[in-house]
Protein backbone atom coordinates (compact mmCIF):
# COMPACT_ATOMS: atom_id res chain seq x y z
CA UNK A 1 0.00 0.00 0.00
CA UNK A 2 1.10 3.55 -0.78
CA UNK A 3 0.50 6.23 1.88
CA UNK A 4 0.26 9.98 1.25
CA UNK A 5 -0.91 12.48 3.87
CA UNK A 6 -2.28 9.61 5.93
CA UNK A 7 -4.36 8.13 3.09
CA UNK A 8 -3.51 4.78 1.51
CA UNK A 9 -3.70 3.85 -2.16
CA UNK A 10 -3.47 0.42 -3.83
CA UNK A 11 -1.28 1.69 -6.68
CA UNK A 12 1.94 3.68 -6.98
CA UNK A 13 1.09 4.98 -10.45
CA UNK A 14 -0.60 8.33 -11.04
CA UNK A 15 -1.93 9.07 -14.51
CA UNK A 16 -2.70 12.29 -16.37
CA UNK A 17 -5.86 12.85 -18.42
CA UNK A 18 -4.67 15.27 -21.13
CA UNK A 19 -4.15 14.76 -24.87
CA UNK A 20 -5.72 11.32 -25.30
CA UNK A 21 -7.07 10.63 -28.81
CA UNK A 22 -10.64 10.14 -27.53
CA UNK A 23 -12.46 10.13 -24.19
CA UNK A 24 -13.08 6.39 -24.61
CA UNK A 25 -9.36 5.68 -24.94
CA UNK A 26 -8.74 7.78 -21.83
CA UNK A 27 -11.35 5.74 -19.97
CA UNK A 28 -9.89 2.41 -21.11
CA UNK A 29 -6.34 3.50 -20.24
CA UNK A 30 -7.31 4.45 -16.71
CA UNK A 31 -9.34 1.29 -16.23
CA UNK A 32 -6.51 -0.99 -17.28
CA UNK A 33 -3.81 0.88 -15.33
CA UNK A 34 -5.87 1.32 -12.13
CA UNK A 35 -3.83 4.33 -10.93
CA UNK A 36 -3.95 5.75 -7.43
CA UNK A 37 -5.15 9.11 -8.77
CA UNK A 38 -5.73 10.87 -12.08
CA UNK A 39 -4.56 14.44 -12.59
CA UNK A 40 -6.85 17.08 -14.08
CA UNK A 41 -6.24 20.75 -14.87
CA UNK A 42 -8.91 23.43 -14.92
CA UNK A 43 -6.99 25.10 -17.75
CA UNK A 44 -6.38 22.26 -20.17
CA UNK A 45 -8.38 21.49 -23.28
CA UNK A 46 -10.36 18.27 -23.38
CA UNK A 47 -9.82 15.35 -25.71
CA UNK A 48 -9.93 16.32 -29.38
CA UNK A 49 -9.09 19.94 -28.57
CA UNK A 50 -12.51 20.77 -27.20
CA UNK A 51 -12.92 22.69 -23.98
CA UNK A 52 -14.12 21.02 -20.82
CA UNK A 53 -17.78 20.12 -20.98
CA UNK A 54 -20.31 18.23 -18.93
CA UNK A 55 -19.29 15.07 -20.76
CA UNK A 56 -15.78 15.26 -19.39
CA UNK A 57 -16.97 15.67 -15.80
CA UNK A 58 -19.34 12.76 -16.27
CA UNK A 59 -16.45 10.69 -17.60
CA UNK A 60 -14.39 11.42 -14.48
CA UNK A 61 -17.26 10.29 -12.28
CA UNK A 62 -17.71 7.16 -14.37
CA UNK A 63 -14.01 6.27 -14.11
CA UNK A 64 -14.28 6.41 -10.33
CA UNK A 65 -10.60 7.08 -9.61
CA UNK A 66 -9.69 9.84 -7.11
CA UNK A 67 -8.94 13.15 -8.85
CA UNK A 68 -5.76 15.13 -8.26
CA UNK A 69 -6.32 18.67 -9.59
CA UNK A 70 -3.23 20.57 -10.71
CA UNK A 71 -2.26 24.19 -11.23
CA UNK A 72 -0.68 23.64 -14.66
CA UNK A 73 0.18 26.86 -16.50
CA UNK A 74 0.48 29.06 -13.42
CA UNK A 75 3.47 31.40 -13.23
CA UNK A 76 2.86 33.36 -10.03
CA UNK A 77 2.04 32.55 -6.44
CA UNK A 78 -1.33 34.31 -6.53
CA UNK A 79 -2.28 32.60 -9.78
CA UNK A 80 -1.41 29.16 -8.37
CA UNK A 81 -3.21 29.76 -5.07
CA UNK A 82 -6.35 31.05 -6.80
CA UNK A 83 -6.38 28.12 -9.23
CA UNK A 84 -5.99 25.66 -6.36
CA UNK A 85 -8.88 27.22 -4.48
CA UNK A 86 -11.08 27.08 -7.59
CA UNK A 87 -10.11 23.43 -8.13
CA UNK A 88 -11.09 22.59 -4.57
CA UNK A 89 -14.55 23.98 -5.19
CA UNK A 90 -14.98 22.24 -8.54
CA UNK A 91 -13.62 18.81 -7.61
CA UNK A 92 -14.52 18.89 -3.90
CA UNK A 93 -11.07 17.76 -2.79
CA UNK A 94 -8.21 19.19 -0.73
CA UNK A 95 -5.62 17.41 -2.89
CA UNK A 96 -3.62 19.60 -5.24
CA UNK A 97 -0.64 19.02 -7.50
CA UNK A 98 1.15 22.35 -7.24
CA UNK A 99 2.81 23.46 -10.48
CA UNK A 100 4.43 26.88 -10.71
CA UNK A 101 6.48 27.26 -13.89
CA UNK A 102 9.52 29.52 -14.04
CA UNK A 103 10.69 28.98 -17.62
CA UNK A 104 8.49 28.67 -20.71
CA UNK A 105 11.02 26.66 -22.72
CA UNK A 106 11.98 23.93 -20.23
CA UNK A 107 8.82 24.24 -18.10
CA UNK A 108 11.14 24.10 -15.11
CA UNK A 109 9.47 24.79 -11.75
CA UNK A 110 10.17 28.11 -10.05
CA UNK A 111 11.31 26.66 -6.74
CA UNK A 112 11.37 30.04 -4.98
CA UNK A 113 7.73 30.86 -5.68
CA UNK A 114 6.85 27.19 -5.25
CA UNK A 115 7.86 27.23 -1.59
CA UNK A 116 5.85 30.37 -0.94
CA UNK A 117 2.74 29.00 -2.64
CA UNK A 118 3.06 25.65 -0.88
CA UNK A 119 3.22 27.32 2.52
CA UNK A 120 0.04 29.32 1.80
CA UNK A 121 -1.87 26.27 0.55
CA UNK A 122 -0.75 24.03 3.42
CA UNK A 123 -2.03 26.62 5.91
CA UNK A 124 -5.29 26.68 3.96
CA UNK A 125 -5.78 22.96 4.52
CA UNK A 126 -4.57 21.59 1.16
CA UNK A 127 -2.71 18.32 0.73
CA UNK A 128 0.03 19.66 -1.51
CA UNK A 129 2.06 17.56 -3.93
CA UNK A 130 4.59 20.03 -5.37
CA UNK A 131 6.10 19.49 -8.82
CA UNK A 132 9.76 20.35 -8.21
CA UNK A 133 13.29 19.68 -9.43
CA UNK A 134 15.75 17.20 -7.94
CA UNK A 135 17.47 20.02 -6.01
CA UNK A 136 17.95 18.77 -2.44
CA UNK A 137 17.91 22.20 -0.79
CA UNK A 138 14.74 23.29 -2.59
CA UNK A 139 13.10 20.02 -1.56
CA UNK A 140 14.05 20.59 2.06
CA UNK A 141 12.47 24.05 1.92
CA UNK A 142 9.25 22.51 0.63
CA UNK A 143 9.26 20.04 3.51
CA UNK A 144 9.84 22.93 5.92
CA UNK A 145 6.80 24.64 4.39
CA UNK A 146 4.70 21.65 5.42
CA UNK A 147 4.64 19.41 2.36
CA UNK A 148 4.55 15.72 3.31
CA UNK A 149 5.48 14.43 -0.16
CA UNK A 150 7.42 15.74 -3.15
CA UNK A 151 7.24 15.25 -6.91
CA UNK A 152 10.70 15.79 -8.45
CA UNK A 153 11.04 15.66 -12.22
CA UNK A 154 13.13 13.13 -14.12
CA UNK A 155 13.41 15.44 -17.12
CA UNK A 156 11.44 18.35 -18.61
CA UNK A 157 7.72 17.70 -19.16
CA UNK A 158 6.91 15.73 -22.28
CA UNK A 159 10.50 14.97 -23.32
CA UNK A 160 10.50 11.23 -22.56
CA UNK A 161 14.22 11.39 -21.76
CA UNK A 162 14.05 9.43 -18.53
CA UNK A 163 16.19 10.26 -15.49
CA UNK A 164 18.57 12.87 -16.90
CA UNK A 165 20.28 13.60 -13.58
CA UNK A 166 20.42 10.13 -12.09
CA UNK A 167 23.07 11.03 -9.51
CA UNK A 168 21.04 13.94 -8.11
CA UNK A 169 17.88 11.83 -7.93
CA UNK A 170 19.69 9.04 -6.10
CA UNK A 171 21.17 11.55 -3.65
CA UNK A 172 17.71 13.02 -3.07
CA UNK A 173 16.32 9.55 -2.33
CA UNK A 174 19.20 8.81 0.03
CA UNK A 175 19.01 12.10 1.94
CA UNK A 176 15.21 12.10 2.32
CA UNK A 177 14.61 8.44 3.24
CA UNK A 178 11.33 9.04 5.07
CA UNK A 179 9.71 11.37 2.52
CA UNK A 180 7.39 9.96 -0.17
CA UNK A 181 8.98 10.90 -3.50
CA UNK A 182 7.00 10.58 -6.73
CA UNK A 183 8.84 10.97 -10.02
CA UNK A 184 6.84 13.43 -12.12
CA UNK A 185 7.57 14.36 -15.74
CA UNK A 186 10.11 13.27 -18.32
CA UNK A 187 9.60 9.51 -18.39
CA UNK A 188 9.03 8.00 -21.81
CA UNK A 189 9.36 4.23 -21.41
CA UNK A 190 8.10 1.66 -18.89
CA UNK A 191 11.73 0.59 -18.36
CA UNK A 192 12.52 4.12 -17.16
CA UNK A 193 9.67 3.93 -14.67
CA UNK A 194 10.89 0.56 -13.42
CA UNK A 195 14.39 2.02 -13.02
CA UNK A 196 13.42 4.89 -10.73
CA UNK A 197 11.23 2.54 -8.71
CA UNK A 198 14.23 0.21 -8.31
CA UNK A 199 16.15 3.19 -6.88
CA UNK A 200 13.55 3.42 -4.12
CA UNK A 201 11.23 6.14 -5.35
CA UNK A 202 7.71 5.71 -4.06
CA UNK A 203 5.67 6.36 -7.17
CA UNK A 204 5.48 7.67 -10.72
CA UNK A 205 3.22 10.24 -12.35
CA UNK A 206 3.05 10.47 -16.14
CA UNK A 207 0.80 11.61 -18.95
CA UNK A 208 2.47 12.21 -22.32
CA UNK A 209 4.22 8.82 -22.46
CA UNK A 210 0.81 7.15 -22.39
CA UNK A 211 -1.60 9.60 -24.02
CA UNK A 212 0.59 10.37 -27.06
CA UNK A 213 1.80 6.81 -27.63
CA UNK A 214 0.57 4.75 -30.56
CA UNK A 215 -1.57 2.58 -28.26
CA UNK A 216 -2.36 4.41 -25.01
CA UNK A 217 -4.32 1.52 -23.48
CA UNK A 218 -1.49 -1.00 -23.82
CA UNK A 219 1.08 1.61 -22.84
CA UNK A 220 -0.89 2.40 -19.68
CA UNK A 221 -0.87 -1.29 -18.79
CA UNK A 222 2.86 -1.52 -19.52
CA UNK A 223 3.63 1.38 -17.18
CA UNK A 224 1.42 -0.06 -14.44
CA UNK A 225 3.28 -3.36 -14.64
CA UNK A 226 6.66 -1.58 -14.74
CA UNK A 227 5.92 0.45 -11.63
CA UNK A 228 4.82 -2.65 -9.75
CA UNK A 229 7.82 -4.63 -10.98
CA UNK A 230 10.28 -1.89 -10.04
CA UNK A 231 8.85 -1.62 -6.54
CA UNK A 232 9.00 -5.39 -6.03
CA UNK A 233 12.62 -5.39 -7.18
CA UNK A 234 13.48 -2.59 -4.74
CA UNK A 235 11.85 -4.41 -1.84
CA UNK A 236 13.66 -7.63 -2.81
CA UNK A 237 17.04 -5.89 -2.21
CA UNK A 238 18.90 -6.27 -5.54
CA UNK A 239 22.51 -7.45 -5.57
CA UNK A 240 25.10 -4.70 -5.86
CA UNK A 241 26.88 -4.19 -9.16
CA UNK A 242 30.50 -5.45 -9.26
CA UNK A 243 33.51 -4.71 -11.46
CA UNK A 244 34.71 -8.33 -11.40
CA UNK A 245 32.96 -11.58 -12.22
CA UNK A 246 31.83 -13.84 -9.41
CA UNK A 247 30.78 -17.42 -10.09
CA UNK A 248 27.22 -18.23 -9.14
CA UNK A 249 27.88 -22.00 -9.02
CA UNK A 250 29.42 -23.29 -5.76
CA UNK A 251 32.76 -25.12 -5.93
CA UNK A 252 31.83 -27.60 -3.18
CA UNK A 253 30.91 -30.99 -4.65
CA UNK A 254 32.39 -30.37 -8.10
CA UNK A 255 34.29 -33.23 -9.81
CA UNK A 256 37.99 -33.43 -8.82
CA UNK A 257 39.19 -32.23 -12.22
CA UNK A 258 37.60 -28.85 -11.55
CA UNK A 259 39.59 -28.31 -8.40
CA UNK A 260 42.26 -25.65 -8.06
CA UNK A 261 45.02 -28.29 -8.57
CA UNK A 262 44.15 -28.79 -12.25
Amino acid sequence: MFTLYGETFPSRLLLGTAAYPTPEILKQSVQIAQPAMITVSLRRAGSGGEAHGQGFWSLLEEIGVPVLPNTAGCQSVQEAVTTAQMAREVFETDWIKLELIGDDDTLQPDVFQLVEAAEILIKDGFKVLPYCTEDLIACRRLLDAGCQALMPWAAPIGTGLGAVHAYALKVLRERLPDTPLIIDAGLGLPSQAAQVMEWGFDGVLLNTAVSRSGDPVNMARAFALAVESGRLAYEAEPVEARDKARASTPTVGQPFWHSAEY
